[in-house]
């Protein structure tokens, strides 16, 4: 993995490399493309994350957190959580260690704000990324939310 890796905010000078960012057509099924994404952000404010992933000079690929929002309001008012709202790694950017990167940055972020857990949810089948997920020590809760599973990583104490 590059050690050229950081993250900026996405910019008025960054904003169309962003939204045309491409992920492999047959993972398109299972990331909102970065214009959906980006709309999201604003909607949810500060409650959103959106970063852009950079190798160098090289957009490669794009992320979003969820920071404290409610999780299942009709449930448990006091259930709030964060994790990582959406990754998508440019397809001529994958198998480059820029998932993990990403994951990664959304982990330290997390734990910067005191944190403990980082929730993910994907889509399931042969095409998903779960396996992406299971190799950096994600678990499942058996929870499903909007069709989707739904995994936690505890952050506290990891390197």
């Amino acid at each position: 993995m590059s050690t050229s890796l950081h993250l900026e905010p996405v910019t008025p000078a960054t904003v169309d490399a962003a939204l045309d960012l491409r992920v492999h057509p047959h993972q398109e099924r299972n990331v909102a493309p970065v214009v959906r994404s980006l709309a999201e952000a604003y909607a949810f404010g500060e409650n959103a994350w959106p970063r852009l992933i950079f190798d160098g000079d090289e957009l490669v690929g794009f992320l979003m957190a969820f920071l404290d929002i409610p999780w299942n309001e009709r449930q448990d008012p006091t259930d709030r959580r964060s994790g990582l709202w959406r990754l998508n790694i440019a397809a001529d950017g994958q198998g480059k260690g820029y998932g993990r990167f990403a994951v990664e940055a959304v982990r330290d972020e997390l734990r910067r704000r005191g944190e403990q857990r980082l929730y993910v949810t994907w889509e399931p089948g042969e095409d998903g990324p779960g396996a992406f997920y299971d190799k950096l020590g994600f678990r499942t809760t058996g929870e499903v939310s909007g069709g989707q599973t739904v995994g936690v990583l505890d952050i506290q104490g990891m390197g």
